[in-house]
């Protein structure tokens, strides 16, 4: 460009040489950005935030040049508050969990959540149709919308217990896919849905649902399903084991003893340790008529290797008795 070129060019009005610079094609972009860019960095800046608890940042451009930053606040079950209208906060709850807004969702499944802790009762007949959009929730990329579905989860497990179990499934492999996942705050709080699961549903009941993730493609979803199925069985009790088959328990504990990752072996152990005992103490109580010599046999007939290798093939039965006559004298001396 000619010296005079450049004069012309430098005395002409701010905004007629911002037009000029648009119309060179892509050499325009370095003329305008860095201001465009200092001025939205001012602007962020001096926008007030809402600051909770425990929160995690979302941002959100609004019209005109307001740049904004919504926190989103993660309340704990125990400090929720009650809704200030039922009635209100039924008839809006499911446009609020469909809604296009993500803000407007983590609103709507708090609702969710101050409903089943203060009234449980008045969601029964819309509960199915919640918990399908909660679920859908849990599917959202955006991780204040998933966090906020999983909290609900924990919050509907301890509320309605067992009244959810056949809506349980698509919430399960959710939870299951976000407890393996490496954003640490989704995967504790996943983890903390499923103990809720755990604790607040039975056993009996929750066995069979967890049980087809135990041969899951995914290797973490197994490590997860493992873990959590290995803390549902002490909760159905000696009877309860019987009832459910504790050879069938054997088995899969034997089964998720060679899996890849170390979370599924632990959880096998543990389990087989439980079911040994359990084993040892239900021979222990069995009512004793014989002699001797038939008592011996029956000891021999009764024992836990002897159970091991009448239900599982040799190697399998091998694994199990290797890690359970290992792990008991260790337990003995730690006590």
């Amino acid at each position: 460009m000619s010296e005079k070129a450049l004069k012309d060019h430098n005395m002409l009005p701010v905004a007629d040489r911002k037009n000029e610079c648009s119309s060179k094609g892509s050499f325009s972009k370095p003329c305008d950005e860095h201001v465009t860019e200092k001025i939205e960095e001012r602007e962020r800046k001096n926008t007030p935030s809402l600051v909770g608890a425990t929160t995690n940042g979302d941002e959100i451009v609004n019209s005109g040049s307001e740049v904004g930053i919504v926190e989103v606040e993660y309340v704990e079950s125990e400090n929720l508050n009650d809704v200030e209208d039922v009635n209100m906060t039924l008839k809006m709850l499911l446009a609020g969990l469909e809604s296009k807004e993500w803000v407007s969702v983590c609103d709507a499944l708090n609702n969710v959540r101050r409903l089943s802790v203060f009234h449980k009762e008045t969601m029964c007949d819309m509960l199915e149709n919640v918990i399908t959009l909660v679920v859908k929730s849990l599917k959202n990329p955006r991780s204040a919308v998933c966090k906020t579905a999983i909290m609900t989860c924990t919050d509907i497990f301890k509320a309605y217990g067992d009244e959810i179990i056949d809506s349980l499934d698509p919430m399960l492999v959710q939870l299951l896919l976000k407890s393996s996942q490496d954003k640490r705050f989704v995967c504790e709080a996943a983890e903390r849905a499923l103990i809720a699961m755990t604790t607040w549903l039975s056993p009996i009941l929750l066995l069979p649902k967890l049980q087809p993730y135990l041969k899951n493609r995914n290797p973490r979803i197994r490590a997860k399903a493992s873990m959590f199925f290995s803390r549902s069985v002490p909760r159905l009790g000696v009877e309860g084991i019987k009832t459910y088959g504790i050879e069938k328990l054997i088995q899969i504990a034997a089964t998720q003893l060679s899996d890849q990752l170390p979370e599924s072996r632990e959880a096998a152990r543990t389990l087989l340790l439980e079911l040994q005992t359990i084993y040892e103490q239900s021979q222990e109580l069995a009512p004793t008529t014989s002699t001797l010599s038939e008592e011996a046999a029956r000891e021999e007939v009764g024992s836990w290797e002897h159970f091991c290798q009448s239900n599982l093939s040799r190697l399998s039965a091998q694994a199990v008795l290797r890690v359970t006559n290992i792990a008991r004298p260790s337990l003995v001396l730690g006590s």
